[in-house]
């Protein structure tokens, strides 16, 4: 397989095409795949010294191997190139690039050299990520997230990395969901760094979002013909009962949490005046000083949205519900209901391709008019091989169903310019290790030998075709 155009002959047979120029991608991020964690001067990032806390991680799997992309790439990239990938979307290693968030490392640096060449020598446009959440130990030794001279440092890196990459890659993310970087890490403890302190989650938020528009600015400066913006998991979200005062209520307070906290300080320039009422009691507003959400809100080209599910949510227990956790700040009373007619994943995750184009519809009539692109969707299924073949038939109807759902959002009037399917390779899923997978492509941790599994291929002809047959 190669990349290929996509003839008038060839659009003609595609019962969904999708519009020109639109991006075919698949996504990493560096500490799921590269491993080589002490390589050419590499110190540890939060993520290595929480993996080794025992009981942290399934299995006490750490970045060690992860799919070994750091001596790897080259065969990456080659099958990004076979099966057509118009774009591939990685992390950048804050450990690898400025160890110990000190001074630059040149080892670090030139392996993401050596990394976008190739990539562009293959056909392949570079997205780079400057955060997926690989903070480096020693600066959350000093606070971390919840120090707001970590966001300037992340600035610094920032420069770092645009003034060495900027003449070739022209897309970039600042970072890839603060949410989870803020409340699973800082509220709930079960991502690095490990942390259950809700005020500190709330202050980590602030200046995640504070180290966006700063690096955003750092992009401007250094990258001015770049395309930037930032990627943001987005969950629809709704009341089990909407005739209900406490599950509407409900839905409001998750919604606000989850999508909203993130949304309008970046879009429309202020945290939701609700929130301001749901946080104060954890110190939102001592966090934010002049000129704060201006630099937040600095225009961006593009929204990245990692869309995986939809919540329904009450206010009181149903049968079969779950109460929310500790990563949902102050709402002990809420309980998520789960969509009992939704085939689910191997992460437990419920199917929901609708709730794709309700949430893709949602950024599109209540915020400004912006570019979006699916930055992350996929699932984790059991694959297997057999014979050196993956028959893994459920990611294809996942991936077939969920682009039919961002082709309904298109026929709406949504400018959807892109979708990267998550993940390329299978690799370290964070708090759950090497026991899910969900890659494209198939890589045995012993060996790491990679095969392409059959999503891989069906997704290669989405792909020729730039539709749907």
């Amino acid at each position: 397989m190669t990349m290929s155009a996509h003839p008038d002959s060839v659009r003609a047979k595609t019962a969904l095409p999708f519009p020109p120029g639109f991006v075919w991608g698949a996504a990493t991020a560096a500490f799921q795949v590269e491993g080589a964690t002490a390589a050419d001067g590499r110190t540890d990032s939060i993520w290595d010294v929480f993996a080794r806390r025992p009981g942290a991680v399934v299995g006490g799997d750490t970045g060690e191997p992860g799919a070994d992309h750091y001596r790897r790439y080259a065969e990456d990239v080659d099958l990004m190139r076979r099966l057509g990938l118009g774009a591939y979307r990685f992390s950048l290693s804050w450990p690898r690039i400025r160890p110990d968030g000190g001074a630059p490392n040149p080892a670090g640096l030139a392996f993401y050299d050596r990394l976008v060449d190739r990539l562009l020598e293959a056909g392949v446009e570079p997205w780079a990520t400057l955060y997926h959440w690989d903070l480096p130990q020693s600066l959350e030794d000093e606070g971390g997230w919840t120090s707001r001279e970590t966001a300037f440092r992340f600035a610094d890196y920032a420069e770092t990395i645009v003034a060495r990459l900027g003449d070739r890659v022209t897309r970039w993310s600042t970072l890839n969901e603060p949410w989870c970087a803020a409340m699973l890490g800082y509220a709930r403890g079960i991502h690095a760094p490990g942390r259950q302190e809700p005020r500190a989650a709330v202050a980590a938020t602030h200046h995640l979002l504070l180290g966006h528009g700063l690096a955003m600015d750092v992009l401007r400066r250094h990258a001015p013909a770049a395309s930037s913006g930032v990627t943001l998991n987005l969950y629809p979200v709704s009341a089990a009962d909407p005739s209900s005062i406490v599950d509407t209520e409900a839905a409001r307070r998750v919604d606000g949490l989850q999508n909203r906290l993130f949304l309008d300080p970046v879009l429309r320039g202020s945290y939701p005046s609700d929130l301001h009422t749901d946080l104060a009691p954890l110190g939102i507003d001592e966090l934010v000083r002049d000129g704060d959400l201006e630099t937040i809100s600095a225009p961006i080209d593009w929204l990245g949205i990692n869309y995986y599910r939809g919540y329904q949510v009450a206010g009181t227990p149903l049968p079969g519900s779950e109460p929310a956790g500790a990563d949902w700040l102050g709402v002990p009373d809420v309980h998520f209901v789960p969509d009992e007619a939704a085939p689910r994943t191997d992460s437990g995750w419920e199917v929901q391709p609708s709730r794709l184009t309700e949430c893709l519809l949602r950024v599109h009539r209540e915020y400004r008019p912006i570019p979006l692109y699916i930055t992350e969707n996929g699932a984790s299924y059991p694959d297997v091989v057999v014979g050196g073949d993956i028959a893994d038939t459920d990611r294809i109807a996942f991936l077939d169903s969920h682009l039919r759902a961002a082709h309904e959002a298109i026929e709406a009037g949504v400018d959807l310019r892109g979708y990267f399917y998550w993940s390329l390779l299978d690799n370290f899923e964070w708090a759950e290790g090497y026991a899910k997978r969900f890659g494209l492509v198939h890589v045995d941790y012993a060996t790491q030998r990679r095969t392409p599994k059959q999503s891989a291929l069906w997704y290669a002809r989405a792909i020729s075709l730039n539709g749907l047959g």
